[in-house]
């Protein structure tokens, strides 16, 4: 992995003269101790290197990584974090930046993980948050990282976790995480924050919809957004169809009765509301004991997930697996076995030691 700095330059001459200029970059041996020290005193180049290295599918990056977060792991665990979720179009950037800069005002330092989401077909990005965050990303007490979601779980990326550990030992006190707003993402999200938002909007015939996908049951808080103009009655209607509709579900683990708020991002009315129902759910939350409940249960889960998932890339990635796979997709579209029994026979390769 390259880290070139600002004053690396393509030399003139033949496409092989820059070619080599750049592995001889690729192969500069990295200073985990000056990423580290880096990181801590809040320099964003270094924040930067450090998930570009979290991110890096090389080996030798991934053993670099695995340093760089212990030795941030006790400077770690010291912010709140909130994930902010919701369809496309509802407005999450915008409002992620007036929340950001009405925490800026209050002399706190934003983290913001953005997961884009990535292509199946070509796996790229929009990668588009800093652009939609002009004024946020302006102040030397933001720092904003947008992330390919990829293939991981949810549309999350991946190491958005140990994103997150970074961010704080860089001294970020607040750390929001932005999802796709699609598929399962809401579920991964939620299982790495300490506070969840739902974003909705009134009058886009989701309302009743949204209650079915059981998202509203994960939700500590929801923001009807938007609720500005002509729109500030249909907004006001939304929150009581949601405040009815959170009357039937039973009662949090954290003893927490979801709230429901309008605002306008764009107009920055109702944004100081958000932030004092943020710091009333985690003083409750605090004071009853579910606040380092949920971060333990939060961590047990995501070691079983990255188990789960180091053995799943340890079995595809066997060369005699890779072969045997072949075989038996071939062996089921000719009828010869079934998926199921195809499947048992790989895995007790692995059993017996047969490979």
């Amino acid at each position: 992995m390259e880290y070139p700095d600002s004053s690396s330059k393509i030399p003139s001459g033949t496409n092989q003269e820059a070619i080599a200029h750049f592995k001889k970059l690729r192969n500069k041996k990295i200073s985990i101790a000056s990423i580290f020290k880096g990181i801590t005193v809040g320099n964003t180049t270094d924040l930067s290197k450090g998930i570009t290295l979290i991110e890096s599918t090389r080996e030798s990056d991934k053993k670099n990584a695995q340093v760089l977060i212990e030795k941030c792991l006790p400077y770690a665990n010291n912010s709140i974090r909130i994930g902010i979720t919701g369809v496309p179009g509802v407005g999450k950037s915008t409002f992620i930046e007036a929340l950001g800069n009405l925490l800026i005002q209050k002399g706190k330092k934003i983290a913001v993980l953005a997961v884009d989401p990535s292509s199946t077909i070509s796996g790229g990005s929009i990668l588009g948050d800093k652009t939609r965050m002009e004024s946020l990303v302006k102040s030397s007490s933001t720092y904003i990282r947008p992330s390919p979601s990829g293939k991981s779980l949810g549309g999350v990326a991946q190491k958005t976790r140990e994103s997150i550990i970074l961010c704080e030992a860089a001294g970020y006190d607040v750390i929001i995480i932005e999802t796709v707003g699609v598929g399962q993402s809401e579920t991964a999200v939620h299982g790495m924050v300490d506070f969840f938002l739902l974003l909705k909007l009134a009058g886009a015939g989701d309302e009743l919809q949204g209650i079915k996908r059981g998202i509203i049951e994960m939700a500590d808080t929801i923001v009807i957004n938007k609720a500005d103009g002509n729109n500030l009655q249909r907004a006001n209607q939304a929150k009581n169809q949601f405040v009815k509709a959170l009357h039937l579900y039973p009662m949090q683990e954290n003893f927490w009765s979801p709230q429901v708020l309008t605002c306008s991002a764009i107009k920055n009315t109702g944004i100081q509301d958000v932030w004092d129902i943020v710091l009333k759910y985690v003083k409750t939350t605090y004071e009853n004991g579910y606040f380092e409940k949920n971060r333990i249960q939060q961590n047990k889960f995501w070691l079983l997930q990255t188990i789960e998932e180091q053995l799943k890339n340890s079995f595809y990635s066997h060369p005699k697996i890779k072969d045997k796979l072949v075989e038996q997709i071939e062996n089921i579209q000719q009828h010869k076995t079934t998926p199921f029994t195809a499947a048992r026979y790989l895995l007790n390769l692995i059993k017996e030691r047969n490979i």
